[in-house]
């Protein structure tokens, strides 16, 4: 395989480059920032941003796999930022890899390009879900267009896939683990009510695997060809609970104190609205996206995945925190 991978330097984009590595294949990597770490491993390096059709051109060039993970993630920001990076950007990438004779493209989608504006119960969601009419985030809404045109490309010559992991985790550089932990350890994490719903994870080796999977079963007239799949342990889990593990691994206290759900989401919707008054570019302490997402439950059927394209978790959640913890420690962190 002569790989492309998106966004390399990321967390899921490094998991598949190191996968990809340890199988032998020739990778390259796309990404608008600079990584020592890649350098180390081999990896040649285009510098620039896929929504750029000369840099989306020479990342492509010499290749027949793309993986496209890098985008504009968050749930704070202007429309457009998100337009480019995430719609503009993939748009291009799929030009630029037809135009190269790429012949497969697996795209890194999420599970909330499905998510309805306003909150709303998920519970063991397959790929039947429809698009909704409104999204509940900049995000979601561009990662469906995003999607959308990644399916769309699909035909006899050029086969695509799309994964939707739900919230990957594990060791490494990790935002959403980072976030949890720092917050635990100021005391700024309070548990919504006494909501401890069921969601969904995914183990950062599983990801990775599930991405070389669809990469490997795609082909002209293939089963998974052209189509969505939700990608989880398969394992839902009390959304506190899998916070209280994380801190676990730190060796941080659990969350105990809780907030109204009504105060959260006024709460909420005052500092958005101070954020937007002041212009400030960085997202608020607290949404109302994310008040609804950890009052909701999340959690999907993985039954798709596991048919067509064999997947199986292979990390159950405890040994997934064990070596979490191992890595915290390892790190000085």
């Amino acid at each position: 395989m002569k790989a492309l991978v998106t966004g390399g330097g990321g967390f899921l984009g490094g998991a598949i480059v190191r996968l990809l590595l340890s199988k032998g294949e020739d990778v390259r990597n796309i990404s608008r920032g600079a990584y020592p770490g890649l350098d180390s491993l081999g990896v040649k390096s285009v510098r620039g941003s896929v929504a750029d059709p000369a840099a989306a051109a020479a990342a492509c060039e010499g290749r027949d796999t793309v993986f496209h993970v890098a985008a504009r993630v968050g749930m704070w920001g202007p429309y457009e930022d998100f337009y480019r990076d995430n719609v503009t950007g993939t748009e291009t990438l799929l030009k630029a890899a037809k135009a190269a004779g790429v012949k497969k493209f697996v795209f890194t989608s999420t599970p909330s390009v499905v998510y309805p504006a306003g909150g709303s119960e998920v519970e063991g969601w397959d790929e039947s879900a429809p698009y909704p009419e409104r999204s509940d985030s900049h995000y979601a809404a561009t990662k469906a267009l995003a999607e959308k045109a990644v399916l769309a490309a699909n035909d006899g010559s050029f086969s695509t896939a799309a994964l939707r992991p739900h919230l990957v985790w594990g060791p490494g550089r990790d935002h959403m683990v980072s976030t949890i932990i720092a917050r635990g350890r100021a005391g700024k994490l309070r548990r919504i009510g006494s909501f401890n719903k069921l969601i969904d994870t995914t183990y950062i080796d599983d990801a990775a695997a599930a991405h070389l999977l669809a990469a490997e079963k795609l082909a002209p007239g293939a089963a998974c060809a052209g189509k969505a799949y939700f990608i989880s342990q398969g394992d839902p889990r009390p959304n506190w609970d899998i916070v209280n593990m994380i801190l676990a691994a730190a060796g941080a206290p659990p969350v105990t104190r809780s907030v109204p759900y009504t105060a959260a989401r006024a709460a909420a919707a005052v500092l958005e609205t101070a954020w937007r008054l002041t212009g400030t570019s960085t997202e608020p302490p607290l949404t109302r996206f994310v008040v609804d997402q950890l009052s909701t439950a999340h959690w999907f059927d993985i039954s798709a995945a596991r048919r067509e394209l064999g997947y199986a978790p292979s990390v159950a959640i405890e040994e997934g925190m064990r070596r979490l913890a191992d890595w915290l420690r390892s790190a000085g962190k």
